[in-house]
């Protein structure tokens, strides 16, 4: 089963929340997300006025999908890969920046974002981000039943297999 590259937690995760919350409000693009190489989206952003995203998963597969083509496309002329990606329609662009070797910084911009103020920012956040990933080794968050939980799940259970009368 495949499963996302990087997690991020707690503290972590806080602190670089604020930092794309920072890359929306300053670069006036509609969102930014971190996307590791296989696919997954491992968190986002959206601009307050932005409209609602289409589909992340979606998205997400797509675009590492296409960084992978871009791979090899920078290979075929002798190049280790783009460090950058600009892809620019007339109302909707993205600007994608490697974090590392792991993920992606994906920043979706509409035509009222300038593209030198949606790269500037987001290379800035993703200096940013990386200092922040740099060392980090925060625990997995753990799950551990209390009597609460059993008496609940119990409860809610035998509400979904307890043969009903009806009158």
């Amino acid at each position: 089963m495949l499963e996302p590259s990087l997690d991020l937690y707690g503290a972590t995760f806080d602190k670089v929340d604020v930092v794309l919350s920072d890359l929306l409000v300053k670069s006036h693009a509609r969102y930014a997300l971190i996307v590791d190489r296989t696919g997954f989206v491992l968190m986002h952003q959206r601009a307050v006025w932005a409209p609602k995203p289409p589909s992340l998963d979606s998205l997400a597969t797509l675009i590492a999908s296409n960084y992978s083509a871009n791979a090899a496309i920078a290979k075929l002329f002798g190049e280790d890969g783009f460090r950058e990606t600009v892809q620019q329609g007339t109302d909707v662009g993205t600007y994608l920046e490697e974090l590392g070797d792991k993920a992606l910084l994906v920043t979706v911009f509409d035509a009222s974002a300038p593209l030198g103020k949606v790269k500037l920012f987001t290379k800035k956040a993703v200096e940013q981000i990386r200092f922040l990933l740099e060392g980090v080794d925060e625990p997995r968050p753990t799950f551990e039943p209390d009597q609460a939980w059993s008496d609940d799940t119990g409860a809610l259970l035998d509400g979904l297999f307890t043969e009903r009368t009806h009158p």
